[in-house]
């Protein structure tokens, strides 16, 4: 089996620079992912298999809440996670839906924080978000390779000269919501 490179993004709400930069710098890789709250229309995720999330209104009916992606001996579930679990980090409703599939790894977003963890025998892999992480790191995403000695995992900091301030996600999100963007 030859290598297959996955990008994985997340929670980019409405920020359509970090999307471009994941489609220029990534062109040639297997997947581009995109785990939901893009916050964008569908036509503008071209190049992007995509979940739906909390935020995408303007997609649900047209992109799904979850889907099953199966590549070498892998099988995984691709979420949003706002219908997956509870409250954040109880991961466990999650678990069961992917295992209810026949899933060992889920690949999610929603929680703006970058996980790599494995609970009952599956692998939780969050790439953060890539418009503002909550636990106050910077953006994220994550690089995905699959191969046959198994799933290798590299998590990437997305840094644009507003991410490098504190205030960078607050001017992104002020500029997005006065349509600045």
């Amino acid at each position: 089996m030859k290598d297959v490179r996955i990008v994985l993004v997340s929670d980019n709400h409405g920020d359509r620079k970090s999307l471009q930069f994941i489609r220029e710098t990534y062109a040639d890789y297997d997947y581009l992912i995109h785990l939901g709250d893009s916050d964008l229309m569908a036509e503008e995720m071209e190049g992007f298999l995509c979940v739906c999330g909390n935020h995408d209104i303007q997609y649900h009916d047209k992109v799904p809440d979850y889907r099953i992606l199966e590549i070498g001996a892998h099988r995984i579930y691709l979420c949003h996670g706002h219908k997956d679990f509870l409250s954040y980090y109880h991961y466990k409703p999650m678990v069961m839906h992917a295992k209810a599939h026949g899933c060992d790894t889920v690949f999610f977003g929603h929680v703006h924080t970058y996980h790599d963890t494995e609970l009952d025998g599956v692998r939780l892999l969050n790439p953060g978000s890539i418009f503002h992480n909550r636990d106050g790191s910077s953006p994220t995403y994550m690089l995905v390779t699959i191969n046959e000695e198994g799933l290798h995992v590299q998590g990437v900091t997305y840094q644009t000269e507003s991410a490098k301030h504190p205030e960078g996600w607050l001017m992104r999100l002020l500029n997005r919501l006065s349509g600045s963007n």
